[in-house]
């Protein structure tokens, strides 16, 4: 069995990650974005700026309205339900395996979810077929789609639908007849998937979700099925039958048993040296890396749990400095007019050559968003 440090770990999720070297775009790679956010496996969208910066991190040159144009006007990347039950930037061309393999493991904690507002199987069918057809060909607001699938099932429907949680949503997402489409002003919109993007096909369950088993490990391995049931929001025993049916290699992490790709365990695992990096909330880098105690130290998030969110959701939460693969600090920004305030607090003391990559990094999220940033170091308040 081969051993490693987490120091290792962390170094080659970096890399993976493209938080190490980004990738580059441009005629050698015109799907570089849809490529990068699959290989990650997936970007959160619960905040959207967050994920349109996210994927700025990782891709060299790209600016906030590229990535709007991919996700809407060259349609490599779809908004919708992914992991958790969470909004995520997916690439349209896998958008089938992914939704897919979320209907090879409805939980029985997400069948009770239904249960407790009393929506039995029969109903969320009904509302399904009827969120189809009413998209079909449509572009439709959240109002909208709510009153035309309530004239088709009845009233009962119509206060889930607008409710935030999207709980009546995701089946319809995951079975191609639903996903977001473009902004109409501060309202969001739902079109069909499979109508939205070209060539939705179906793909077998099972083997969907042993892809994307795969895809999570070659980025966020070595892990363990408690991890990966955590990160897909899945149960437990459901994550250990695909472990079981998978070729993998069981590796010894600092005295913990955890397990990788069979072909990555013979691979080189470099620590990382020099990394900085400014990265938004709701990061797929934390969101992946189990266990969160080794990318957020007991000092790191001693601090985020007086700040803000962090108080109740930790750092994923916030946005974070990144040093070396560990939550360092936090930061903000707030717009001044035609610039950004852009302010750092780290929890160490940084070197000279950090620093430097601080400013850079500083330059390179105001360079994605078009402004002039004004960076400061201190106390977030």
């Amino acid at each position: 069995m081969r051993s490693l440090s987490w120091e290792q770990v962390l170094g080659r999720r970096l890399q993976r990650s493209h938080l190490v070297e980004p990738a580059a775009a441009g005629r050698r790679d015109e799907n570089a974005v849809g490529r990068v956010v699959g290989e990650v496996a997936g970007v959160q969208a619960q905040v959207m700026s967050a994920a349109e910066l996210a994927i700025g991190a990782r891709v060299a040159g790209l600016t906030q309205p590229d990535v709007r144009a991919e996700l809407f006007q060259r349609r490599t990347l779809v908004k919708t339900y992914g992991p958790r039950g969470t909004l995520h930037l997916l690439p349209a061309e896998e958008l089938p395996l992914w939704m897919a393999a979320l209907r090879a493991c409805f939980s029985p904690s997400e069948a009770r979810v239904y249960t407790y507002h009393g929506v039995d199987t029969r109903q969320l069918a009904a509302v399904t077929d009827a969120i189809g057809d009413a998209l079909d060909g449509c572009c439709l607001t959240r109002q909208e789609l709510a009153d035309q699938v309530a004239q088709r099932v009845g009233e009962w429907a119509r206060e889930r639908l607008l409710s935030a949680w999207g709980d009546l949503l995701r089946p319809a997402a995951t079975t191609g007849l639903l996903c977001f489409g473009p902004s109409q002003g501060a309202k969001i919109t739902f079109v069909r998937a499979d109508q939205w993007i070209q060539g939705w096909r179906e793909v077998d369950p099972d083997t969907a979700i042993a892809h994307v088993l795969r895809r999570y490990l070659a980025t966020y391995g070595p892990a363990t099925e408690q991890d990966f049931a955590g990160w897909f929001g899945i149960e437990r025993d459901a994550a250990a039958a695909v472990f079981a049916a998978s070729n993998l290699a069981e590796v010894d992490v600092e005295g913990a048993r955890r397990w990788l790709l069979a072909d990555d365990a013979n691979a080189a695992w470099e620590p990382p040296r020099g990394t900085l990096r400014l990265l938004g909330q709701y990061e797929c880098y934390l969101l992946g890396s189990y266990p969160r105690a080794r990318v957020v130290p007991t000092a790191s998030r001693a601090r985020i749990a007086t700040y803000g969110r962090g108080r109740f959701e930790g750092a994923v939460a916030l946005s974070v400095l990144l040093v070396d693969g560990v939550v360092r600090g936090m930061w903000r920004r707030q717009r001044r007019g035609k610039r950004i305030d852009l302010r750092v607090e780290p929890f160490v003391k940084l070197s000279a050559d950090q620093s430097d990559q601080l400013a850079s990094e500083a330059a390179r999220v105001g360079a994605f968003l078009g402004t002039d940033v004004a960076l400061s170091v201190g106390i977030l308040d």
